[in-house]
């Protein structure tokens, strides 16, 4: 989902509800003039289903949207305060798109430097390929049989670093899973879901229900066992979280630190450990920015050098060998 468009629209949709205009109504407005796309599909499906007389829970409940938003605009629906409820998501998604835009772009270079470098690559073995057997074919087989394998086995390599690249970040379950591991994207991570679960606090839902609605969306990755263990202990008496016991990854000693520092205030101390891996996620892409370009650069420069190795020494042995002819003939 992009989560821009998505916070433009909970902003507009806020603002057209307290002008008086009915949830229907702003809701057709609103997809109409959204560009084509699931999200326009699901927020027209979900008009049309509100227009029929379908409780808003119900229709909700039948549309493709994420679960967390589902369950804000389910407790702005019954406290009577939709519009208040709409503009805390759009800021919490103004935020999430912010850290993840920064998070793809840190993506960018590696993604550029493999194509960029694959495609040499291949360029360089192909030339290679075709002068080194003439080149060695004085060193004999022996000699030209690890000349070859060296030319082809840098763009191999490159292709199997491209191949799981793509895996990771077309399959969900990896996706989800390095997402808790990576520098950057797991503060990122922590950021984002710190600040989902102040958020259903702060708007009155227990702390037993935002863990639970946290561990589903998390199912699938590393912190969705940790929060089932919270989720747990706060099922059987022990609500407090200066009570529970620390988890492990992908949750740092900090991150739980500053949760129970809050005392009472659970929804404050969530609110505070968001801001700070905020913070953190942040500085830590402007690292990595700053890093990650003069790293591949050396990287690209090196599998170069790796590549033409060969023909250097074939040209050099070829060199010397018409040194040494022309020295005896001169004698």
């Amino acid at each position: 989902m992009n989560y821009d468009e998505f916070a433009f629209f909970n902003q507009q949709l806020a603002a057209m509800l307290r002008d008086g205009i009915p949830l229907e109504g702003a809701l057709r407005q609103l997809s109409a003039g959204m560009r084509v796309g699931p999200l326009r599909a699901e927020l027209q499906q979900l008009e049309a289903e509100l227009a029929r007389g379908t409780p808003l829970k119900e229709a909700l409940a039948g549309r493709a949207l994420p679960a967390f938003y589902v369950r804000m605009v389910e407790i702005g629906a019954r406290s009577n305060d939709l519009p208040g409820v709409l503009t805390l998501l759009a800021d919490h998604y103004h935020r999430a798109n912010a850290l993840w835009t920064r998070l793809k772009g840190l993506m960018v270079y590696p993604l550029i430097v493999v194509v960029v470098s694959l495609g040499l690559t291949l360029i360089l073995s192909l030339v290679f390929s075709r002068l080194l057997p003439n080149l060695l074919e004085q060193l004999g087989p022996a000699a030209q049989a690890p000349a070859l394998a060296g030319v082809w086995l840098p763009p191999l390599l490159l292709a199997v670093v491209a191949l799981l690249g793509l895996a990771a970040v077309s399959i969900p379950s990896w996706r989800a899973r390095l997402r808790w591991r990576l520098p950057a994207f797991r503060e990122a991570s922590l950021a984002q879901l710190a600040s989902a679960i102040a958020l259903m606090l702060r708007k009155g839902t227990t702390l037993a229900e935002a863990l639970a609605l946290s561990e589903l969306v998390e199912s699938s990755t590393p912190a969705g066992k940790a929060l089932g263990q919270w989720r747990a202990q706060v099922e059987s008496g022990q609500g407090k979280p200066s009570q529970w016991p620390r988890t492990g990854p992908p949750f740092p000693p900090l991150f739980l630190w500053l949760v129970q520092k809050a005392g009472e205030d659970v929804a404050a101390g969530f609110q505070q450990a968001a801001e700070i891996y905020q913070a953190r996620a942040s500085y830590r892409i402007e690292l990595a920015l700053y890093g990650v370009l003069p790293v591949s650069i050396l990287l690209l420069g090196q599998m170069v050098f790796w590549q033409a190795a060969p023909a250097f020494k074939a040209l050099i042995w070829l060199m010397n060998m018409l040194g040494d002819m022309g020295g005896g003939g001169h004698d």
